[in-house]
């Protein structure tokens, strides 16, 4: 996906109340009306979000006789899950590069304690 389409999607699930009708919408299709019912904002506000949601991709708006219901487009969310497992997978590898890392500086400082240790109980006499 490339970064200017990623960055759209992202602006458009920024805002609280898209991501509110994106997750209604994973429950089935809605029309305006139905989508706008659990918000305290005008039906041209909802509009608006409609029409940011839908040039990201992430809904469609369809023809049913009367009604114009709204429906996810998982495709869209499939791709922010693509780049969102491809980025998951670089950092754990980065982390587990650096816990390799760290495993193996605390097991040089281990071998050079007891050097150290093995070095000072040599260079001491016995008291009797």
């Amino acid at each position: 996906m490339p970064a200017s389409t990623i960055d759209i999607v992202f602006s458009a699930l920024g805002d609280p109340t898209r991501r509110a009708i994106v997750e209604r919408l994973a429950s089935g299709d809605a029309t305006v009306l139905e989508l706008a019912a659990p918000f305290d904002i005008s039906l041209p506000a909802i509009s608006r979000h409609l029409k940011v949601l839908e040039d990201a991709g992430l809904i469609a708006r369809g023809r049913d006789a009367q009604r114009r219901p709204c429906r996810l487009r998982p495709e869209a969310l499939a791709k922010v899950t693509t780049w969102a497992e491809h980025t998951r997978r670089a950092w754990e590898e980065r982390f587990e590069r650096l816990d390799e890392y760290v495993r193996a500086l605390q097991a040089q400082e281990s071998y050079e304690t007891k050097h150290r240790k093995k070095e000072s109980h040599h260079g001491r006499r016995k008291k009797r």
